[in-house]
């Protein structure tokens, strides 16, 4: 008899044993679980801790296209949440799955929610954090913008630049951290100044670990070190030696893509459209007049 099956025929008994398990599956692939029960549980490969004093709300659920929402709230712990996770943003976005869970037969569950975790609070030795459904995605709007800078991501599907390639990211050491988190690298000096500048940089040691961030500005000092600035700072602390990634950066250009990249057939901009002011320009003003491009 399948899982939920049985469950119902568990609970059409009267007399049930049953409690709630979730699981938090973290974007860094580090997998959490948590149960109201007294005991813990231990199914698919997890095991479902009752030290956390995790419980929830009851689940708001809806027909058609509402967003499926509840809530649950825990206790900080080494163990499990930690406060200093999610203060670096750990489980920001993380995946959620909730079940009733027969627990003196875990093979009797039945799934009551998956979606992703919203507003994590914290006080008190305790957390509450919100949780989404699925259909949370579609409301954002989606759609093909029309602008003359490059809409990919660099090194996504629509860009095929492989970010992974020689030349295209170095992995430095930090030797100095400034008071305002601006930091001074070693280990990438064979790149042009700039080279890294809107690229993106990841933590791979220390206490940032599996964390990343914009890279605003990238310039290489006369001793070979570089010295990067980020558009947003870490949440979590770096310190000297910690190793880092730096991947190249795109400023979205379209001759930055043709020079840099030599990527041009899958740029996915628009250079030549007109811009607002185009009706106000006078043709007298315009450096062509042959009837072609503005360009």
């Amino acid at each position: 008899m399948p899982g939920a099956e049985a469950l119902a025929a568990h609970l059409a008994t009267g007399v049930t044993t049953v409690a709630r398990a979730w699981e938090v599956t973290r974007k860094d692939g580090r997998r959490f679980g948590f149960t109201d029960h007294d005991r813990d549980l231990s199914f698919d490969g997890v095991v479902f801790r009752a030290d956390t004093g995790m419980s929830a709300a009851a689940i708001q659920q809806g027909t058609g296209l509402s967003v499926d929402n509840t809530e649950a709230i825990g206790a900080l712990s080494d163990a499990s949440v930690t406060e200093a996770d999610i203060a670096a943003g750990r489980f920001d976005g993380a995946e959620v799955t909730a079940w009733l869970v027969n627990w003196a037969d875990v093979s009797e569950r039945k799934l009551l929610f998956r979606g992703s975790l919203g507003d994590i609070t914290r006080s008190g030795g305790a957390f509450s954090a919100e949780l989404r459904g699925l259909t949370e995605w579609l409301n954002r709007p989606v759609g093909r913008v029309y602008q003359a800078p490059c809409l990919a991501v660099l090194g996504d599907a629509s860009c095929g630049v492989d970010t992974t390639a020689d030349g295209m990211w170095a992995e430095v050491t930090v030797t100095e951290v400034g008071a305002t988190g601006a930091l001074t690298v070693v280990g990438a000096s064979g790149f042009e100044p700039g080279w890294f500048q809107r690229g993106r940089m990841t933590v791979i040691s220390g206490a940032a670990e599996g964390l990343w961030a914009a890279i605003k500005r990238d310039v290489l000092y006369d001793d070979g070190s570089r010295g990067i600035d980020l558009w947003e700072p870490l949440r979590a602390s770096l310190a000297v030696g910690d190793r880092l990634k730096l991947i190249v950066g795109c400023d979205k250009r379209f001759e930055t893509c043709r020079a840099k990249f030599d990527n041009v057939l899958n740029f996915q901009g628009f250079p030549d459209i007109p811009q607002e002011e185009w009706v106000m320009i006078h043709p007298t003003m315009a450096k062509s007049r042959g009837g072609g491009s503005l360009r």
